[in-house]
């Protein structure tokens, strides 16, 4: 297996310490849930994802205003991940922040769609269980 360059896992370590707000809101809602999501990603020597499920090879990316002026840029990366394997979903920063939740439902929508409809939500622990006697 091909190790990531060590620029790139710098860059990635770096982009996790300063997350947008953008990406922290949407990590706080997205941490929990199995199978697990990964901040900055380092896909081979070239590209960064903000968000990802290797499980479901879901890359999130999260576009700032600075993207209006790179859709080239965005056309050949999403070119790249697809040609890898990997399902990508773009989402506008204002909108995760106008609407986290709904942000989250879509990812973990598409995660369970890429998992060949496997819900990525875990079942509480005690759900379905009855209780046993502790005494006899």
């Amino acid at each position: 297996m091909r190790r990531v360059p060590k620029h790139m896992t710098a860059r990635a370590r770096a982009m996790r310490r300063e997350p947008s707000e953008a990406e922290r809101v949407l990590w706080n809602l997205l941490s929990r849930y199995r199978p697990a999501f990964t901040r900055q990603l380092s896909i081979d020597d070239r590209y960064i994802i903000d968000l990802a499920n290797r499980t479901a090879k879901l890359a999130v990316e999260l576009d700032g205003s600075q993207h209006h002026d790179q859709a080239n840029y965005d056309a050949e990366r999403t070119a790249y991940l697809e040609a890898e394997g990997w399902t990508v979903i773009r989402l506008w920063n204002s909108d995760v922040i106008s609407n986290p939740e709904g942000a989250a439902t879509l990812i973990l929508d598409k995660t369970a769609e890429c998992l060949g409809g496997t819900h990525p939500q875990p079942l509480p622990s005690r759900e379905g269980r009855k209780r046993a006697p502790r005494y006899k």
